[in-house]
């Protein structure tokens, strides 16, 4: 088990940043090489900061001088030899120093296209069985209770994708492989640990992945996480913490309505609730020892969700905190990041779908900052 609060925060205090002046500019797009791919990267932010509706690239260049501008941003954008994750990287050290986040969050998105032609759009079936046509993908997000910003993204991509001519002109790279959203899941933890601005805790709400599967790679990476699971999601009581209950399989939704003497009144900040940690097994095999956490909140009817958590038990108000992070990271997707173009990009090239999120994503940083104004000490926006 871990302490999961010994992993929430930072220690450094966040500095203030308002504009994509030249310094956060440099920190931002210093990895890349050249003087003008530096201004591309800055006028493409800005353009995406500044147009008014959805961010095309031909209404983005329409905002730089030049009759050649279109085919340059496009250029910059789909087919410019530069790296978006030394950017990822940057613009991560850049939210923690300026935002203090607490956490990873990780959530997928779906992002419907008309037609057939954007780099991995597929018919999506969500999880209840309707289907639309769009891209599937994952965000990793630096996030407190006060904002979040996405960080690394994951474009799911089916068989087709990956045989040509789809792969060809997409210019999907030869290391790319068909992916579940399972797996977008698990490349997105990795890639947040390989940047190490944050070691965990990481907190996982994707309806579409197996949670127990995800909480067991958690756990092996050694990272203090909470992973949202399904009633149905099968489970064992840990009888060395509950030797006079029955150790029989059963699911996620029955042990948790099973054992209310073990449930208590809590408030996580946003209001009482009602919450149970329940110690488990996630096998009969290999017996990973875990906690689940339920937890009904008094609004209207009981609404029930359930957790995995790595947490000790000591830790189960923290836990709860966590879980609140997912809302957060949901209200800022939709005043922000939206705004700001994450589902904008139309093309047809997988590493310009990477460019055009990463730099949408530093717009998003931008926004975010801009709308808090002055940081003073402790992290808060001045007002």
């Amino acid at each position: 088990m871990r302490h999961l609060h010994q992993s929430v925060g930072t220690t450094e205090e966040p500095t203030p940043a308002t504009a994509l002046d030249p310094e956060l500019s440099a920190q931002l797009f210093g990895s890349l090489r050249r003087s003008g791919q530096r201004l591309k990267a800055e006028q493409y932010v800005r353009g995406l900061l500044a147009l008014e509706g959805r961010k095309t690239l031909r209404g983005i260049a329409a905002q730089f001088d030049g009759v050649a501008a279109q085919q340059s941003v496009h250029h910059f954008i789909s087919a410019s030899p530069w790296e978006w994750m030394p950017v990822r990287h940057a613009l991560a050290h850049q939210v923690r120093r300026t935002l203090a986040p607490q956490a990873w969050v990780v959530r997928p998105i779906l992002i419907p296209k008309a037609g057939s032609h954007s780099v991995g759009i597929d018919q999506q079936v969500l999880p209840l069985g309707r289907i639309v046509n769009g891209q599937h993908a994952v965000g990793a997000w630096l996030a407190s209770g006060h904002s979040a910003v996405p960080v690394d993204w994951q474009l799911r991509l089916s068989a087709r994708w990956l045989a040509d001519p789809l792969r060809e002109r997409a210019s999907v790279p030869a290391d790319a492989a068909v992916a579940t959203i399972e797996d977008c899941v698990r490349t997105a933890v990795a890639n947040v640990q390989a940047i190490g601005v944050l070691r965990g805790p990481v907190v996982v709400d994707v309806a579409e992945v197996d949670a127990v599967s995800v909480a067991r790679f958690l756990a092996s990476m050694g990272v203090a996480f909470v992973v949202r699971i399904g009633p149905q999601a099968p489970l064992r009581l840990d009888r060395t913490e509950l030797p006079s209950y029955s150790g029989r399989g059963r699911t996620a939704g029955e042990l948790a309505e099973s054992l209310p003497r073990l449930r208590r009144q809590v408030n996580p900040g946003d209001g009482p609730t009602t919450a149970v940690a329940i110690p488990v097994l996630t096998s009969s095999s290999r017996g990973e020892r875990m906690l689940l956490l339920g937890e009904w909140r008094p609004v209207g009817r009981p609404r029930r969700r359930l957790w995995l958590t790595n947490a000790d038990a000591p830790c189960v108000l923290t836990a709860l905190r966590l879980t609140r992070l997912p809302g957060v990271v949901l209200r800022d997707f939709t005043t922000i990041s939206e705004r700001v173009g994450v589902r904008d990009f139309g093309g047809r090239s997988f590493p310009g779908w990477h460019r055009h999120i990463t730099l949408a994503s530093v717009a998003h940083l931008i926004a975010t900052l801009e709308a808090r104004g002055p940081v003073t000490r402790g992290g808060r926006a001045g007002s």
